[in-house]
């Protein structure tokens, strides 16, 4: 049964002689995570996990804890057993997540409590977290700069012989797993179940060699590889008959796992066969990245030190103060331009009023974006226009107000950095789509959270 809290204690008041006491910048965040709102936010989709969770059960984990828990994992970029570890060994954190004298959730506990938590509560819980900013006057929603970055997801360096040799090695341990289940119960015969992990393996090693050489020498072995996962997904296919068959509860993961991934495996193929043996450039839309997280997108930009990233774009606004008012994560790879307009309609809804100084890269100019931002009351537009620009255009872009305006607007590039290597947005760590989402909402919340704890300490 879910609980709220456990009783309110102060326990670095009981221990004779201590002189410890939260750092300025904790306990600030501390009284904002006090908020009654942000709270009950939490707790509604924790109360979500099982049917009777609020009715039934031995007490669990109190909710405040484990709001309190997942803050200090991603305002210090900790993992789930360091967060465990840090918490259990110091009175200060002990006293901040309240666990008090109690004893500390275990990381696993601590992991499926903060997967109940949905992406949409977060992007509500950085709205009131905003709320409260401006209504201790940390902000005014008055300047408002935007830009884009990548978070990318935790997979290894695609290519189609490894997608291959992964399809066999997840649908090939499968089908071990589901021998020892069915046994006596089919008539499949034993070549039917026989893993071919080891093979693929070896060809997938073979190409990697032979591509330094170039790409008309690993036909053969593509051909090779290709034909190694194509037995296996026959093999599968006749397991799972067998599986729906004759097991139903026991089998129940099994036949989920092999349902998930033979259309990733029949995908990765398809896009092989056109790839190699067609010789066709397959768009980035059409193709599939990894097997375990499908849902990356290949995402250029133009960046010189890393020409091709794996994961999503993500569109953020930050105010004036260093918090983020805004994020957004996007599908495949969207013009920048097409997000200004989105941008500004949702800093209104959130603060009542347009900013007066709005700015974006080079990426996002042109006319129309420009006349939208005045029509909806903007008073000082910074968008750069990229190419050749006419004399009025020079001018214009040379007043002082534009040139400050651009200078303000460098900061979020600082911001991006910060929240990159402080909040863990370089890579996401979490798993799916809902993970993702989950991992970019957390991290712009630990960066606001900081940047309040700072400020109201200060």
């Amino acid at each position: 049964m879910l609980i709220d809290k456990y009783e309110k204690d102060n326990i670095l008041n009981r221990i004779p002689g201590l002189t410890l006491k939260l750092h300025p910048e904790l306990a600030a965040i501390d009284r904002v995570l006090d908020d009654e709102e942000l709270f009950r936010m939490i707790c509604d989709d924790l109360s979500k996990r099982y049917p009777k969770t609020l009715t039934a059960g031995r007490h669990s984990t109190p909710a405040e804890v484990i709001l309190r828990m997942l803050a200090v994992r991603h305002v210090y970029n900790l993992s789930y057993e360091q967060t465990e570890m840090q918490v259990t060994d110091s009175l200060i954190l002990r006293q901040f997540c309240r666990v008090y004298f109690h004893a500390t959730p275990d990381h696993t506990t601590l992991c499926k409590w903060a997967a109940q938590i949905q992406p949409e509560t977060l992007q509500a819980f950085n709205e009131r977290v905003l709320a409260i900013a401006v209504g201790k006057k940390l902000t005014r929603g008055r300047k408002l700069r935007t830009d884009g970055m990548v978070v990318e997801t935790n997979i290894h360096h695609p290519t189609d012989s490894r997608l291959l040799a992964d399809s066999v090695r997840v649908i090939g341990r499968t089908l071990s797993r589901a021998r020892g289940i069915l046994k006596e119960r089919t008539q499949l015969g034993q070549q039917v179940f026989r893993n071919r992990t080891r093979s693929a393996r070896r060809a997938a090693r073979q190409i990697a060699r032979l591509s330094r050489r170039g790409r008309q020498h690993t036909r053969s072995t593509y051909r090779h590889l290709v034909g190694i996962t194509r037995a296996t997904m026959r093999q599968a296919e006749q397991v799972l008959e067998e599986l729906k068959e004759h097991v139903q509860t026991e089998g129940q993961a099994l036949m989920q796992t092999l349902e998930t991934f033979l259309p990733r495996a029949q995908q990765v193929v398809d896009q092989t066969v056109r790839r190699v043996f067609d010789g066709e450039q397959v768009p980035a839309s059409e193709k599939i990245v990894s097997i375990f997280e499908p849902h990356t997108a290949i995402i250029r930009r133009g960046k010189v030190n890393k020409e091709t990233e794996f994961g999503h774009k993500v569109w953020l606004g930050e105010v004036e103060g260093g918090l983020i008012s805004q994020y957004c994560v996007l599908d495949g790879n969207p013009p920048d331009d097409a997000q200004w307009e989105p941008t500004l309609d949702k800093h209104i809804d959130q603060f009542g009023h347009p900013p007066w100084q709005a700015s974006a890269d080079r990426g996002v100019y042109s006319t129309y974006n420009e006349a939208q931002a005045e029509n909806l009351g903007v008073q000082r537009i910074i968008l750069p226009k990229p190419g050749h620009k006419s004399t009025d255009r020079q001018a214009h872009e040379r007043q002082r107000w534009f040139r400050r305006g651009r200078r303000f607007h460098a900061g979020i590039e600082g911001r991006i950095s910060v929240i990159s290597r402080k909040h863990g947005l370089d890579r996401c760590r979490d798993k799916g789509k809902t993970g993702f989402d989950r991992w970019v909402g957390w991290g712009v919340i630990a960066n606001n959270l900081t940047i309040m704890g700072r400020r109201l300490a200060a």
